[in-house]
């Protein structure tokens, strides 16, 4: 499947004839007698592609205008006769001491006002004007000197954009912040209507007064927090855009990318803003070692990353081998749990799977991070399933360009609305704001049920079902959409703390839940929300916890009432009949947050009335995807269990090369890839 098609009319290839497999290649970490055995383990391995350069500037424009290109000429030239492909980066994640130490003026200014200093990564600041100077005659430089080569597949734009300098709060940011507000309101009394400045007296007279939200003796203005956090997306928007533009001009057959880190949480940026500018959607993901869930959380992470745009493949640029080493225990992957992990990703729509990195470093703030050649070298477990899984992505070669089967289901998750969560004071301050969509989509994936988890914005016609779980901004648009597709024949499930407020940050006066209500035929008058060991039970045995709301059912049938506490004998979950005859849709509305149990059982009756299926029929520790194109359908299959599981299909296993002939035997925490029998 084509990419989007390039500024000169001609589509843009896939940076691999396969699948790509690879990872981050530093080679300027090691001395130059290792690059050969490098090249020669990354063939054993089946590597196809290595990310280059990402934290090379200081290595390459050794002092101001002065570059050294010698050593990555060598390298690319190493990694090319190898025939192994160039993903070449610009180095803009870390700028140069030299740089810092003629422009301090560059780094980041925190909430505090102090500037940092040197020595982290993303040490710049977005909207800084010297190091915009600089970046862009790096990249200008690289481009021309390789963008000719053979071996150079895709431009790799800094590194995780946001990871490190989402926020900057020096007087330059403050200055674009300011034109930023122009542009967006026209007029100052726009500014105060759209923020509420008259709370505590705050108006503005003029855009020359508005700073961004600085530390201060109390909670700043929530619209204020919102606004700098969508300007800050944009600035480093603009700064990506900038690089990406200076690249095209030499190189406009090349496609571009820059690696996202989609997760459970909003982003750093504003990814579904950022997608339609990014030629190859690339993703980093790590899991958990506390997350008892990882497995689910990473499919919900990639149905994420597929959801940015499900039209094409998109590619999983970083993730590990084994443990990584910045969270306060590092677990170590079992045996096979690299192979699981990045087939999971492929499963949802990636086209390759890559890791940080490809050799471990001995020195540096990530010598502890697992990579694909680890400390130990070869004779090890994580080698032997690196191998193993370059094998299985070269026998998947076929399958690149094919995406993953339309589902019935759309979780629709927001960065925006996560970060109005985010800001200021709310009722509950220890709910994640994506908690209600992680929730959701594990009890649809323990029911063999893919979900594309997709942003407010994104077309909903053809899912049968849509859950709007915990959606806390929502603007007009987006509620007229979930209503259009109701209307439609769609099972809509809202859930508490959706559509609270508008796109401004401010609460939808009128009853909860603001912009649903109408669609919803409910009016909720008051949050209950529950203490950390209080319960709720509902009359149909279901159990609440965290949260629970005063329901009046103005237009809908009660589906479960309160059975006890304060709001005994109010609605909990009700449903609204929408629109009439066949065709007609229904609208759910659960105003608290069910445990484990009871969620499984409201899932078990949603899906029942949507007529939602699973890929295949459901087992424990099961995960069934299916990808589609014109070279076929292919069935993959994951026991994440320790037991035995046998499916229905048929097809030959492009793993290990086997037939199954109605009944696909996995073992425990086996992998199958079936090139379904048509």
């Amino acid at each position: 499947m084509p990419l989007p098609v390039s500024p000169t009319g001609r589509s843009l290839p896939w940076p691999t004839p396969g699948l790509a497999f690879g990872g981050d290649y530093n080679p300027e970490q090691w001395p130059e007698e290792v690059w050969a055995e490098d090249v020669r383990l990354m063939q054993e391995a089946g590597v196809t592609i290595v990310t280059v350069g990402v934290f090379s500037w200081g290595a390459l424009e050794v002092a101001d205008g002065e570059f050294d290109f010698g050593w990555l000429d060598r390298v690319i030239a190493l990694l090319h006769e190898g025939g192994i492909a160039v993903d070449l980066a610009t180095p803009t994640a870390s700028p140069p001491i030299w740089l810092h130490q003629a422009h301090r003026e560059i780094l980041p200014v925190s909430r505090t006002g102090e500037r940092y200093w040197q020595g982290g990564r993303l040490g710049w600041c977005p909207s800084s004007a010297v190091f915009r100077a600089h970046a862009l005659r790096i990249v200008r430089e690289l481009a021309r000197r390789y963008g000719e080569h053979p071996a150079v597949r895709m431009w790799h734009v800094s590194n995780e954009l946001g990871g490190g300098n989402r926020l900057c709060y020096c007087d330059e940011s403050a200055a674009h912040f300011r034109r930023w507000l122009d542009e967006r309101y026209g007029t100052v009394a726009a500014l105060n209507e759209a923020w509420g400045t008259a709370f505590w007296g705050h108006q503005y007279t003029d855009f020359a007064q508005v700073l961004p939200p600085r530390d201060s003796e109390s909670t700043p203005n929530p619209g204020l927090v919102l606004d700098f956090d969508r300007f800050s997306s944009d600035a480093l928007l603009e700064h990506y855009l900038a690089e990406r533009d200076a690249l095209r001009e030499v190189t406009p057959d090349i496609p571009v990318t820059t690696n996202f880190m989609v997760a459970q949480g909003p982003g750093v940026v504003d990814y579904a803003g950022w997608a339609p500018h990014v030629d190859v959607l690339a993703n980093d993901h790590y899991s958990l070692s506390v997350d008892p869930n990882r497995e689910q959380e990473l499919a919900f992470s990639g149905d994420r990353m597929r959801g940015l745009d499900v039209t094409r493949p998109w590619l999983v640029m970083e993730h590990s081998t084994s443990a990584v080493n910045w969270q306060s225990r590092n677990r170590s992957k079992a045996p096979g749990e690299l192979v699981r992990n990045s087939l999971t990703h492929v499963a949802r729509g990636a086209d390759g799977a890559m890791f940080f990195q490809w050799r471990a470093s001995t020195a540096g703030a990530e010598q502890f991070h697992s990579a694909m050649l680890p400390h130990a070298g070869t004779r090890t477990k994580v080698w032997r399933d690196v191998c193993e899984l370059g094998r299985i992505l070269g026998a998947l070669a076929e399958l690149r360009g094919t995406l993953v089967e339309r589902p019935q289901v759309a979780i629709l998750i927001d960065d925006q609305a996560g970060w109005s969560w985010n800001s200021g004071q709310k009722p509950h301050h220890d709910l994640a704001p994506s908690h209600a969509a992680r929730e959701y989509h594990r009890a649809l994936w323990e029911r063999g049920v893919t979900a594309d988890v997709v942003p407010p914005h994104a077309p909903l016609h053809g899912y049968r079902l849509i859950v709007v779980p915990a959606l806390f901004l929502a603007d007009d648009r987006a509620a007229a959409a979930v209503s259009a597709a109701a209307h439609a024949g769609a099972t809509v499930v809202v859930t508490y703390l959706s559509g609270i407020v508008d796109e401004t940050d401010r609460v939808r006066a009128g009853g909860y839940p603001g912009a649903f209500r109408e669609l919803l035929g409910v009016f909720v008058e008051e949050f209950f929300v529950l203490l950390d060991e209080e319960q709720l039970s509902l009359d149909n045995g279901w159990r609440a916890t965290t949260w629970s709301e005063w329901v009046h059912a103005d237009a809908a049938e009660v589906v479960a009432r309160y059975a006890d506490g304060p709001l005994k004998g109010h609605p909990a979950i009700t449903r609204r009949a929408v629109g009439e005859g066949d065709g007609a849709g229904a609208a759910w509305y659960v105003s608290a947050r069910l445990d484990h149990r009871s969620l499984g059982a409201l899932t078990d009756d949603i899906l029942i009335a949507s007529g939602v299926r699973p890929t295949v029929p459901v087992a424990a520790g099961l995960e069934a995807v299916r990808r589609v194109g014109e070279t076929g359908s292919y069935l993959f299959a994951i026991n994440h269990s320790g037991e035995e599981l046998r499916v229905p299909a048929s097809g030959q296993d492009l793993v290990s090369g086997s037939r199954a002939d109605g009944t696909l035997v996995l073992a425990p925490g086996g992998v199958a890839v079936l090139r379904e029998d048509a």
